[in-house]
């Protein structure tokens, strides 16, 4: 068992490496959400129209990482050794609202690089452990050096009105600490600086954990907390999936403020007055009589449209409007570049599609179809060991190792319509498989196959003549059924 001041240790060392990783978790945020500054701008076209453009974006980092996790629908898993998926784990997924929040943890990988998955008892149901997915700004896990996947220590920081909470999780216990959140104070920065000097982790109180004891035994024997990581390599963090975009996106953002200040100022031919002063108009008394002259107001003449000008060399010409194509020429190739190096389907980008077919739409989506499935792979390692550790929080320990040699049970990747799926489902099963296997082929969960098979058995018990041809095709040494006469023209 560690002692209090070796997890404070690690508590520390952790929080660092969190706080690492932080400013990119939250850059790939904002830009998820369309809080992008102008960048690549010159700084005279920052000064004059920097604030015109401050809130403006043409977002295309949503559809990036909206359309991999939209295809990610987990349907269940099936220990080894099973014929079917187990239904204990489904419920409890279902008990914890994972159908819905497990989205959220998949696009928190997309986006962010890695998600995490938390697994713990629940007091009020012991027959139901908690599961929450947790964000990557908030989590933080210690490996075995040498291994991605053995799990030395995890750590889960947030922060609460004025106080800032962590929880340490080892392999035996758990430790749960608080501080005063740094810079919440309205002191000085001097003496903010003197506050986070002598400010230190505590351990929270019983009556902040509910009367348990701190530190706390870890029934599950293992740290309870798991990553979903996107993209992972064999040394470096893993990727987010709009590490590339945001580049891009900041040229689609530029080229579209240009083409605004173009449109502002160029779109229209552009008159020009040349040899001629400054137009007057006389100030009349109260009797009608000139008294003097004052220059004209231009801004009232560029809303009038009309203004005389006299003189001998007065000479009127123009500038020709801004061909304003040449950017939106631009921005096409740079949404298409956008599209080529997520494999993100044009059509998902450009929103318009002619005479695609089916086929055709197929070979279109291909390259996100094997982003998804790339991304089952790896999530699927990481929701087989949640549900292992679903089943250690449960007591179950055999099935918490036939889970581990298992499977996820996801659903098909591919966007067909209904008619080729129809299709490639009857011809599946003219060459012999079977029907339990083509319900789930065509997006059932396990669950609903099984409520399936039970409709079927019942329709199949309201026929009798339906039952007895089965019964007696599954009695040994039933006559087969007669062989068709064969006709003259065969013989």
């Amino acid at each position: 068992m560690a002692t209090f001041d070796q997890a404070l240790r690690l508590v520390q060392l952790l929080e660092d490496e969190l706080m690492r990783r932080r400013p990119q978790i939250q850059r790939n945020s904002d830009y998820y959400r369309g809080i992008q500054k102008l960048a690549f701008a010159s700084d005279q076209f920052r000064k004059f129209h920097g604030d015109r453009y401050r809130d403006f974006a043409d977002n295309w980092v949503p559809v990036v990482s909206d359309s991999p996790v939209e295809r990610l629908t987990v349907n269940g898993v099936k220990p080894a050794g099973a014929t079917e998926a187990d239904k204990e784990s489904w419920r409890v997924w279902q008990m914890n609202g994972l159908d819905a929040d497990s989205q959220l943890g998949f696009l928190g990988a997309v986006n962010s690089a890695r998600s995490f998955v938390l697994v713990w008892g629940n007091p009020d149901d012991p027959d139901t452990p908690e599961v929450t997915f947790e964000d990557a700004a908030q989590c933080v896990i210690a490996y075995e050096p040498g291994s991605r996947r053995k799990r030395r220590a995890a750590l889960k920081r947030w922060d609460g009105g004025t106080t800032s909470y962590a929880t340490l999780y080892l392999p035996g216990e758990v430790w749960k600490f608080k501080r005063a959140q740094l810079g919440a104070s309205s002191k000085s920065p001097q003496m903010q600086s003197v506050d986070e000097e002598l400010s230190r982790w505590d351990l929270r109180d019983t009556a902040e954990t509910g009367d348990e004891a701190n530190p706390q035994v870890n029934p599950l024997g293992v740290v309870p907390m798991v990553e979903l990581p996107n993209r992972p390599t064999l040394s470096e963090d893993p990727i987010s999936d709009i590490t590339g975009v945001i580049a891009m996106q900041d040229a689609v953002n530029l080229i579209w403020a240009q083409l605004f200040t173009a449109t502002d100022y160029a779109s229209f031919p552009q008159r020009i007055v040349l040899g001629a002063e400054v137009p007057e108009i006389p100030i009349l008394d109260a009797e009608g009589k000139i008294v003097g002259s004052k220059p004209v107001d231009m801004e009232r003449f560029a809303v009038d449209r009309v203004m005389f000008f006299t003189g001998e060399d007065v000479k009127v010409t123009e500038w020709t409007a801004a061909n304003l194509e040449a950017y939106t020429k631009v921005i096409e190739v740079a949404v298409a570049h956008i599209a080529a190096q997520t494999r993100t389907p044009q059509h998902y980008l450009i929103g318009k599609m002619a005479n695609l077919s089916g086929d055709a739409l197929l070979a279109a989506e291909t390259g996100l179809v094997k982003r998804v499935q790339e991304k089952q792979l790896w999530f699927g390692q990481a929701l087989r060991e949640m549900f292992r550790l679903i089943a250690l929080a449960q007591g179950n320990d055999s099935k918490a190792d036939a889970i581990a040699a298992g499977q996820v049970v996801w659903a098909d990747a591919e966007s067909r319509s209904h008619a080729q799926m129809a299709d490639a489902l009857t011809k599946l099963r003219q060459i012999g498989f079977p029907f339990e296997f083509l319900a789930l082929r065509y997006g059932l969960t396990p669950t609903e196959v099984a409520d399936l098979m039970l409709m079927k058995q019942r329709e199949a018990d309201m026929d009798p003549v339906a039952a007895a041809s089965a019964l007696l095709a599954r009695t040994p040494g039933a006559p087969a059924e007669p062989a068709d006469e064969e006709t003259p023209e065969a013989a």
